[in-house]
This record gives structure tokens, sequence and C-alpha cells, in this order.
């Protein structure tokens, strides 16, 4: 019954279409994913199977036309099936989230017809994860700071450099990687390339063994003399860095969503408990200080969630989203660790323990609060926005 419930206010803003996607994504994650989630986490796994299945269901090309193997959705859809997923296990939402917006939406919204047909339907079809390097041991938010550079050599490139924090960069065959052409040029001097590992040089090293997030697959890159076909330069010269930009705009919808699935999980978990566990010869759910805590757990989600569809829908309409998107990414993922700070303190003990679910969201949360921009870079662009 709770389930159903956290889904009423919302369902008469959603087609049919789009609550069917939903209730599949939702009905995926409790059957395929939920009964594995520890044993995924614990060995750090990443669960190839599942992402396999995955992409049977369209969920590794969402937005991707069918035309090239894709599912042929909206970024409605595509929030909606990553926020199910979170729901029960926010690491491989994760991994839906940083294939689809990440490298794949980065080579089909600015890579060439013969890019689009050359690497798209690969990884709409799962076939392999993509990867999506802009982050350097040296250089997060200043991308100003990037190292890897990129030289002409006869039609071609040469790449030299590492990139390090990359989802799917163990597991992943295709990343689309920033590489500095021009130094001079600064932000302007960045170009975006297709790289994949069938060219020598290009390799993944270090594993990250990471709080939360565990069976993310999380790596370093290294780029040694590694040799780019001139048609694998996405777009122009100079123009990877605004590329970045607007796709870590779209990314931040799949982050605010993530963390929407996130902080329902965290409730979800603690309605069942409050109403399970007794003390004092009743519910804890009896308890005023307990219904406080799920009073205002429900209400930012909730907040959290219709931010994250705005966002999207002004996406799929073509609207200006992107201050839409920061808004609800720094919104939602400071909500989501709200929610699942509470959610541990609701268990007690019991939140501490692997044997409860909390215990996992609570490590998971924290990292929506820094990735694809941290909240700090979120009130700089609402900031920027709102003194215009």
């Amino acid at each position: 019954m709770e389930e159903e419930a956290t889904s009423v206010a919302y369902d008469t803003a959603l087609s049919e279409e789009q609550i069917a996607v939903r209730n599949l994504a939702r009905d995926f994650a409790e059957t395929e994913i939920r009964p594995v989630v520890m044993e995924f986490d614990e060995s750090q796994e990443f669960p190839a199977e599942i992402f396999r299945k995955m992409a049977e269901l369209g969920f590794l090309g969402i937005t991707v036309p069918t035309e090239y193997d894709g599912a042929g959705l909206g970024f409605v859809e595509y929030a909606l099936i990553v926020e199910e997923i979170a729901r029960v296990d926010p690491s491989i939402a994760l991994g839906v989230a940083a294939h689809n917006g990440l490298c794949t939406g980065h080579i089909f919204k600015f890579g060439s017809e013969e890019l689009k047909r050359k690497y798209i339907p690969r990884l709409a079809r799962g076939e392999t994860m993509g990867a999506w390097g802009l982050t350097e041991p040296g250089s997060g938010s200043d991308a100003g700071g990037m190292q890897t550079v990129g030289r002409r050599d006869g039609d071609g490139w040469i790449l030299n450099g590492a990139k390090n924090f990359i989802t799917h960069g163990t597991v992943g065959d295709i990343a689309v990687i920033m590489a500095v052409t021009n130094r001079e040029a600064g932000a302007n001097g960045i170009s975006a390339f297709v790289v994949d590992k069938s060219m020598p040089g290009f390799s993944a090293s270090k594993k990250e063994n990471k709080l939360g997030m565990r069976c993310s697959d999380t790596s370093s890159l290294v780029l040694e003399d590694v040799h780019i076909p001139a048609e694998n330069l996405i777009g122009e010269e100079g123009e990877g860095f605004r590329q970045a930009l607007q796709i870590l705009d779209g990314g931040r919808i799949s982050i605010a969503a993530l963390s929407v699935g996130l902080g329902q999980g965290a409730l979800d978990a603690s309605l069942k408990y409050v109403n399970e566990r007794k003390q004092f010869g009743r519910k804890i759910a009896e308890f005023q200080g307990i219904q406080f805590k799920l009073a205002m757990m429900a209400t930012e989600v909730e907040a959290a969630r219709l931010m994250t569809y705005k966002a999207a829908y002004m996406r799929d309409h073509r609207q200006d989203f992107a201050v839409e998107a920061s808004k609800a990414k720094y919104f939602a993922s400071e909500v989501c660790v709200r929610s699942a700070t509470e959610a541990v303190q609701i268990h007690g003990g019991y939140g501490y323990i692997k044997e409860y679910p909390v215990e996992k969201f609570y490590r998971d949360s924290k990292l929506l609060t820094i990735g694809e921009g941290t909240s700090e870079i979120q009130k700089i662009v609402i900031s920027r926005a709102v003194l215009k």
C-alpha cells in the first residue's frame, strides 16, 4: 500500500505510456535487482547480466531514436526509469544515468552522422557501456586545469593524459574524452573525441574502492600516444568544453531523478520499519517525533520529484532548461542525503547494519551532491540566473 500511495499524487500529470514505462522499470527493479543488491555492493562487481537485461528493455538507449536501435523516449521517461531503479539500488541507476546521459548523449547530440551510425547502436543495444572523460586527477570543477592534450598528427590526432573517477572506465569500451588542443584559447581550446579500447594506448587503470555506489564501475583512464582518426573529433575543434556543459545540463536531470528515487527508497524502507518496530508497547509510527521525520521526508521528496519532472518536461519541449536542471539537481541531491540520514536515525541501531537497506542508501547518497557538478557549482549557476 505504501508503494501505491507514493504514485497517486503525480500519476495525473503522466501519460498512460509514461505510467507504463515507470511501472516496467519498477517491476524490473523489484524482481531483478532487489534480490541481489547487497551481493553486488559487497563484491563491487559490475552487474553485467542486469545491464544486459535492461538493454533488452531499452533502458540503455532511452532517448535514442529507434532508427539507432534506441527506445525513442523522452527525458520524462528517462527520469522515471532512473528514479524507479534508484529506489531499489542507486548504484545501478547511476550506471543507467551515466551511460545514457553522458557518453551516448554526447555522441548523439554533437557527433557527425558517421559517428552516430558507428557508435550509438552499439551503446543503445548494451553491447558495451559508455564512459565520459572530463574529470582528471588535478581538475574537477575547474576544467580549465585539464592536462590531457591532443595534438594534430597528419589527418588525425594523438592524445596523451589521464582521467579519473570515470564511470564505466573498466567495463566500457567506448568513451568520450575531452582534451586540450589549444592551450592559449582556454576553455575554447578544449575538444571532444570518441575513443575506444581497440585503439592502442587507451586503457583503464586504477579501479576505485568507494564508500557507496560500489557496484558502479569507477576507474581511471590512461591515454598514451593514442591515435584518433580525424572523423572521431566530435563537432569542431575547440567546441568540447561548450558541448560538455550542455551534456552536464541534461545529466543533472538524471542525477536529480536518481536522488528522488534514493530519497523515496529511504522513505519506503522507513515506512515499513516504523509499522513493524515496537517500543513501549506501541508501534513507533505512533510517536510524534517519528511522524515529523516522515512528514519532512515525504514533503521534500515530493517537491524534488516535481522539480525534476519540470526540468525533464522543459527539456522534452525544447525550452531553456539549464537553470531548472541545476535547481532540481541541487535540491534533490541535498534532499536525498537528508532523507537517507533520517532513515538511519529512524531505524536506530538497525539503521547502521547491512541487514537493512537504509545503511546502503546512506552511503550511496553523498555522491549525488558531488557528481555532475557539486552543490556549490549548482548554487553558482542558479545565483547567476537570479541576478541577471
